[in-house]
C-alpha cells in the first residue's frame, strides 16, 4: 500500500467521534444531494421532453408539407400523390416515414349540442403506434380500401374526450358532421373510439377519420391529398431537413416546422432546459463549496500530524495527496449513496405514479420519467471531474505550515 493511501485509511478509521467525523458526514451528504438531484432533474427534464414531443407529433408531424390555400386555415389545397416531394423524400436518408392525410372543417350536430371541428382524414399508411396510448375508449378506425366501402369512404371516426363531454357522445353513437362548404355537405358518422392527449390544442377540435371521406367532401381524385407529414430519425436534425426540402419544393408548396406551428411549446421546453441548467450549477457549487470548507477543518485539526510528517521528511506533494484521498473517498461515498437515493425515487415515479400534475397546465397527469443512462453517467462523471479539481484548492493551504508550529498548535 503507497503511504498516502495509508495515511489517509488512518485518518478515515481513526476519526470517529471527533469533530471532523460531524463534518465528513456533511461532505458525503452535500455530493450525495448533489447526484440524487441530478438525476431526478434529467429524469424528470427528459421525461417532460419526451412526453410532450409525442403528444405533438400524434397530430402535428416534424415536416408538414400542404399546398396553399386560399379562405380557410384549416384545409388545404390538393396535392397530387405522385409529385416532386414524394419522389425527393425517398432520398433523405434523415427521413424516417411520411404518411398523407388531408384535413377539412366541419359542424358536429347532436339532438341537443354543435361543435366546431376539424376532420383530419388518414389512410392506410398511417401510424396508429404512438396513438394508441392515448385512446380511453373504443377501438380505432378501420383504414380499409375505399373500394370495398358502400359509400366510397368509412364512417367512422375518433373523437377526443373533451368533445365526447361536450356532445355527450361515447363511443358507438351516431352523429352528423356539416362540412364548412357552399352548400353544406351533411354526413352521419360513428364514433368508434374516444381519445385524450389532455393537450386542449388538439382536444377541443380535432377528430381523425377516413381520407376517402374528406376527399370526398373536396371533390377531388384518390390521387389528391392535402397534407405530407415527414417524420426524422433524429429530431435534432429538423432545421436541416427543412433547408434540403425547401430547395425542392416549388413555391406553390408551403412546408412548415413543428417548432413554427407550436412555438410557445418548444420556447417552454427550452426554458426548462435552461431552469435545470442553473439549478444543478448552482447545488453543485454548493456542494463543492462544502467539501473545501469540510477538507480546510480536516487539515486544521490535523496539523500537528502534518507537521510531524514534515518533520519525517514528507514534502508538501506527499502529505496534500493524504488529504485528496480523503477527500476523494467522501466524494465515492456521496456519489454511490447518491445514485442509489436518486435512481429509487425515480423508479418509485416512474413505477406508482406518486407524484400527481394538473393536465390542463402540464399535458399530463403525472411526473414523467426517462432512465437516460449516458446522461446519468454524465452527471456522476462531471461530479467527481469538479469535486476533484476542488480538493486540490484546501490542500495548497499544507505548504503554508510550517513543522514547529505545527507540533506546538493546539486544537
Amino acid at each position: 500500500m503507497q503511504f498516502p493511501s495509508f495515511i489517509a485509511k488512518r485518518i478515515r478509521h481513526n476519526e470517529a467521534g471527533s469533530f471532523s467525523a460531524t463534518v465528513s458526514r456533511i461532505g458525503v451528504a452535500s455530493i450525495a444531494i448533489g447526484i440524487a438531484v441530478g438525476i431526478i432533474a434529467f429524469a424528470v427534464l427528459l421525461g417532460f421532453k419526451q412526453t410532450i414531443r409525442q403528444k405533438i407529433f400524434l397530430f402535428g408531424a416534424h415536416i408538414n408539407i400542404s399546398s396553399f390555400a386560399v379562405g380557410n386555415t384549416y384545409e388545404e389545397g390538393p396535392l397530387f400523390v405522385k409529385n416532386p416531394i414524394s419522389e425527393a423524400l425517398p432520398r433523405i436518408p434523415e427521413v424516417l416515414r411520411w404518411q398523407a392525410v388531408a384535413h377539412k372543417s366541419g359542424i358536429l350536430k347532436t339532438a341537443d349540442e354543435i361543435k366546431g371541428v376539424v376532420l383530419k382524414g388518414v389512410g392506410q399508411d398511417y401510424d396508429w403506434n404512438t396513438f394508441k396510448k392515448s385512446l380511453i375508449s373504443g377501438k380505432l378506425i378501420t383504414n380499409k380500401d375505399s373500394t370495398s366501402l358502400k359509400y366510397g369512404y368509412s364512417s367512422e371516426i375518433l373523437i377526443s374526450h373533451k368533445i365526447a363531454s361536450q356532445l355527450r357522445l361515447k363511443s358507438g353513437d351516431n352523429v352528423i358532421m356539416y362540412s364548412m362548404q357552399n352548400p353544406p355537405r351533411p354526413r352521419k358518422l360513428t364514433v368508434v373510439g374516444i381519445y385524450d392527449t389532455q393537450m386542449e390544442e388538439f382536444d377541443n377540435n380535432l377528430i381523425i377519420g377516413d381520407i376517402s371521406l374528406v376527399q370526398r367532401l373536396n371533390g377531388w381524385g384518390k390521387d389528391s391529398v392535402g397534407t405530407y407529414e415527414v417524420y426524422l430519425k433524429d429530431f435534432e436534425k429538423l432545421d436541416e431537413v427543412a433547408a434540403v426540402l425547401r430547395r425542392t419544393l416549388p413555391p406553390s408548396i408551403y412546408l412548415q416546422r413543428v417548432t413554427s406551428i407550436f412555438p410557445q411549446i418548444f420556447d417552454w421546453l427550452l426554458l426548462l432546459d435552461r431552469n435545470t441548467a442553473v439549478f444543478l450549477a448552482l447545488i453543485l457549487f454548493v456542494a463543492c463549496f462544502n467539501m473545501i470548507s469540510i477538507l480546510l477543518v480536516m487539515i486544521m485539526e490535523r496539523t500537528p500530524l502534518i507537521g510531524l510528517l514534515k518533520t519525517l521528511g514528507s514534502p508538501n506533494k506527499q502529505i496534500r495527496m493524504v488529504f485528496f484521498r480523503v477527500g476523494l473517498h467522501m466524494v465515492r461515498k456521496g456519489i454511490i449513496i447518491g445514485n442509489i437515493v436518486g435512481l429509487a425515487v425515480c423508479w418509485i415515479q416512474y413505477q406508482f405514479k406518486v407524484i400527481a400534475l394538473d393536465p390542463v397546465n402540464y399535458y399530463m397527469d403525472t411526473v414523467p420519467i426517462v432512465f437516460d443512462w449516458p446522461i446519468f453517467l454524465m452527471v456522476n462523471i462531471i461530479t467527481i471531474v469538479i469535486s476533484g479539481l476542488i480538493l486540490l484548492i484546501p490542500t495548497l493551504i499544507i505548504s503554508q505550515i510550517t513543522p514547529i508550529k505545527a507540533l506546538l498548535f493546539k486544537k
